[in-house]
């Protein structure tokens, strides 16, 4: 058969089937799979060997650098000592050198003991512990079969575990949900025992048998939990709880943190105390042989499993869930819940969650209560969004550093030890933040880690244009630091200054570079110092220009930087000066039109856009570049060019928001009818990037605002945006509304046009 699609990172072994305590709520006694009566009591030694093989056959098949080992019951306590040795031993020994090994055991903790823990430090077992709150909310369910509280012995487990030397070995606790419980009692019993993680489980359900609600709510689930979280917020949030940290991370565009919720694929397997693989356990709770897969270790291997029709359902993601969840904007959060919580005899899986309501209801209380403080600064203000981009920007710097580990040698070195002496300086720190903040210093730090990754043999040789951009700050600080710096060709360009002629077609060399006065002075190799005016125009020096239409503090105009080819169009080669003259002249009437007609944007621009460069008719691949540039193809006609300009305002700004914040998720994973092209069936982010540019448009033609309303109604309703992403929305309705007023902007589409895609 077939590998699959998404290889088993986790089993579950079934060490002992059997347990000490008689749970009502137990999925594997209680409810309707009955199968563990005829299973052995114990895993055999033959079932721990096979499937230790098994399991290192499938990971050395897919190259897993890891894997997870849970072991389980039952009781997984009651195989003994003796025989959970055999299993640590076993599968230690047949992933050596295959994978890591993450051993796991989740247990009632009724015998927990020093013996069990030293043998799991021995390993390295982390260890779970099952406990649903104080003594009364856990003797509801958790109780010996004579009615005796086993309580008592759970906290004595709860501490052993506690203690110094096995503390390392603590997983945390998991607690059944039960809403006739308190839930603040609950919250505060299980955090004075200082868990590194609570887990709460909804217990077990199905359409056929629905969970207890004594009261009738519909959301009762999600009222006990959003009381929790309401008591866990006032509290500082001192313990992590991951039901909570599996929502705020998808509503903020992060991964499902839990197997409860969110998208993601099955990537577990449960091995029985007999060697049958079984599906997950939770699907004992649907009906008898839910879990069956008809297959053994012994005659089987993981990936016949992961060819099973009943996991290959649980790996569809968005395609796996019913159509009603396909079309439910809290989707990417609740992943229409627990596969299991969705049976019902007459649709099979293809329903809601039981829950449904509890879910939507859940993952809307907690954005209500935290996406103030979840929305990026970065969507504030033109400010946040540099500072941001300029983070950004250290850190692929930092990154970059960390890429080429010693491969730069001493020139490398060298620059990087200079750089950090101008940072020792506030007119240093100044002078290298401008530089950083240069928007072709982005595309040269990309360029040089994608080649780096890619290895290839040039970009070393990339990464060593470091002391020119050290050399610039120099100069911008007016430090007295020699910078040496390498030309090529003849020539050395220093980011934001301009280029300097050192020699010949085809020279190579060194030259070192110090500040002096409204300059630089620079020498090669051998060679006397001469000396450079920054702003001033001489055989050997090309400078940056600068221009500035209306009121504006002034753009660098830049046609020498190597790395500005990087729009849609290529690049122009340095402007003669009455070309730039012209160029400036232009593009200064074009602002004067975007000032009339578009204040609110051409203010905000003033406040980020630092550069524009000069480009030609023509295709060209284009490459990221940092925040503050635009490039602009020349036209004589002043509107058109204002058009461009406005255009090219709008797309740098949203590109850079998606740089430093998620706005949506699961981009392409829904097709929505285009409101400009009927024909065309489009992902989120082209609803977005279109709208956006449209409403920025129509302040210079208001026909630009067609079809925008419909997008905005289809994109408020869709599952994509992320707490920032639904913060954009708003200010884009206002944004339109402050432009055109109301006209135009109510208007409400009945239904969301979409299809998922398979």
């Amino acid at each position: 058969m077939t590998g699959p699609a998404v290889p088993f990172r986790e089993i579950i072994l079934k060490v002992h089937s059997r347990c000490d305590l008689a749970c009502d709520h137990c999925y594997v006694y209680e409810h309707a799979d009955q199968s563990w009566r005829t299973r052995p009591k114990t895993v055999s030694d033959q079932v721990i060997s096979k499937t230790a093989q098994r399991l290192a056959e499938h990971a050395k098949t897919h190259a897993l650098p890891s894997v997870s080992v849970i072991l389980h019951g039952g009781e997984p306590l009651l195989a003994g000592p003796a025989r959970l040795r055999r299993v640590c031993e076993e599968f230690g020994s047949a992933l050596a050198g295959i994978a890591e090994l993450d051993l796991r055991i989740h247990t009632n903790g009724l015998q927990l003991s020093p013996r069990y823990l030293d043998l799991f430090d021995e390993f390295d077992v982390k260890v779970g512990i099952s406990l649903d709150g104080d003594r009364e909310a856990n003797d509801r369910h958790r109780r010996f079969a004579d009615g005796r509280s086993s309580h008592p012995l759970v906290l004595k487990a709860v501490e052993l575990l506690r203690q110094d030397r096995y503390s390392h070995l603590n997983l945390g606790l998991l607690c059944t949900i039960d809403i006739e419980n308190d839930p603040r009692a609950v919250l505060d019993a299980l955090v004075a025992l200082d868990p590194p993680l609570i887990d709460f489980l909804l217990p077990h359900a199905t359409w056929e048998e629905p969970p207890s609600r004594p009261d009738g709510s519909p959301t009762a689930y999600a009222e006990w939990l959003l009381a929790i979280f309401d008591r866990w917020q006032d509290q500082g949030r001192p313990v992590p709880v991951r039901l909570f940290s599996s929502v705020l991370s998808t509503l903020s565009g992060g991964p499902s943190l839990t197997e409860s919720l969110g998208l993601a694929p099955t990537d577990l397997v449960v091995v029985e105390t007999d060697g049958q693989l079984e599906q997950v356990d939770s699907l004992k709770s649907a009906y008898e042989g839910a879990a069956s897969t008809g297959f053994d270790v012994f005659s089987h291997s993981f990936d016949d499993v992961a060819a099973h029709p009943g996991v290959q359902a649980r790996q569809l993601g968005l395609a796996g869930v019913s159509e009603t969840c396909r079309k439910c904007p809290v989707v990417r959060s609740c992943g229409g819940g627990l596969y299991t919580h969705r049976y019902s005899p007459a649709n099979d899986f293809d329903n809601p969650s039981v829950y449904c309501a509890d879910l939507e209801a859940l993952v809307r209380g907690i954005e209500a209560r935290t996406g103030a403080a979840m929305v990026s600064p970065a969507l504030s203000g033109p400010r946040e969004l540099a500072a941001g981009q300029h983070d950004l920007t250290r850190t692929l710097l930092a990154a970059l550093h960390g890429t080429l580990d010693g491969r730069g040698g001493a020139r490398w070195d060298e620059a990087w030890g200079l750089a950090g002496a101008l940072e020792a300086s506030a007119e240093g720190a100044a002078g290298l933040d401008h530089v950083l903040a240069h928007p072709y210093t982005r595309t040269w730090l990309l360029d040089v880690l994608e080649g780096l990754h890619a290895e290839r043999p040039e970009a070393v040789g990339q990464a060593l244009r470091l002391p020119s951009y050290v050399a610039a700050a120099a100069v911008r600080a007016g430090s007295g630091i020699e910078v040496p710096a390498d030309f090529r060709d003849g020539r050395l360009f220093l980011p934001t200054l301009g280029e300097l002629r050192v020699g010949g077609p085809g020279e190579a060399g060194r030259v070192r570079v110090r500040a002096e006065g409204e300059g630089f002075t620079y020498r090669r190799e051998g060679g006397g110092p001469r000396t450079v005016l920054s702003g001033t125009e001489d055989p050997d020096w090309l400078p940056v220009r600068h221009f500035a239409p209306g009121g504006t503090p002034g753009f660098v105009l830049d046609d020498l930087d190597p790395y500005r080819d990087c729009f849609e169009a290529p690049a122009a080669p340095r402007l003669a000066p009455a070309e730039a003259e012209v160029w400036a002249e232009a593009v200064g009437r074009a602002w004067e039109l975007l000032e009339r007609s578009a204040p609110g944007q051409a203010a905000d621009a003033v406040e980020w856009l630092t550069t524009l460069t000069p480009l030609v008719d023509g295709r060209n691949a284009g490459r990221p570049h940092g925040y503050g540039s635009i490039g602009l193809v020349m036209t004589g006609d002043t509107r058109e060019l204002a058009l461009s300009l406005l255009r090219a305002l709008r797309r740098t700004r949203l590109r850079a928001l998606l740089d430093v914040t998620d706005l949506y998720a699961l981009d392409g994973a829904w097709k929505y009818r285009s409101p400009w092209d009927h024909h065309m069936k489009i992902p989120f982010s082209g609803l977005l990037s279109t709208a956006y540019e449209r409403v920025g448009l129509s302040a210079l033609d208001p026909a630009f605002m067609d079809g925008v309303p419909e997008a905005l109604d289809m994109m408020e309703r869709a599952a994509e945006p992320t707490v920032g992403g639904k913060r954009l929305l708003g200010s884009l309705r206002d944004e339109a509304r402050g432009v055109h007023g109301t006209s135009g902007m109510n208007i409400r589409t009945n239904a969301v046009d979409q299809e998922p895609v398979r």
